[in-house]
């Protein structure tokens, strides 16, 4: 029996806190490659933040997990993937919250001549 697998998108954010001033010139010397263009959803995640004022951050995933998990699931993993890049790049948080959406559920409202 095969389990079925649903795709997420899921955006995790959270608050800079206790960032050491190195890491905050870093933030803010790399804030242009963290701007609106790089807003992707991808399984390695993408940080994208606002240097001014140097607040709050997002991180958008692409999670691939079980359907029987749920949404529930797939912004822990999501989380979990967050807080251990942040981490591994020095760089300190809290608050981390995800918003997730079920892309193999989401309803797509087509426009055009099926609609007469």
């Amino acid at each position: 029996m095969t389990t079925e697998r649903h795709t997420y998108r899921v955006i995790v954010r959270g608050t800079w806190d206790g960032l050491t001033e190195q890491a905050r010139a870093r933030l803010v010397a790399e804030a242009a490659d963290h701007g609106l263009t790089s807003m992707r959803f991808t399984e390695e995640g993408s940080l994208s933040y606002e240097p001014v004022p140097l607040k709050h951050f997002s991180m958008r995933y692409v999670v691939v997990s079980d359907a029987a998990d749920g949404e529930e699931m797939a912004g822990a993993l999501a989380e979990d993937r967050a807080e251990s890049a942040l981490r591994a790049l020095g760089l300190g948080f809290t608050g981390l919250r995800s918003t997730v959406t079920d892309l193999d559920t989401m309803k797509i409202n087509r426009k055009g001549a099926s609609r007469r």
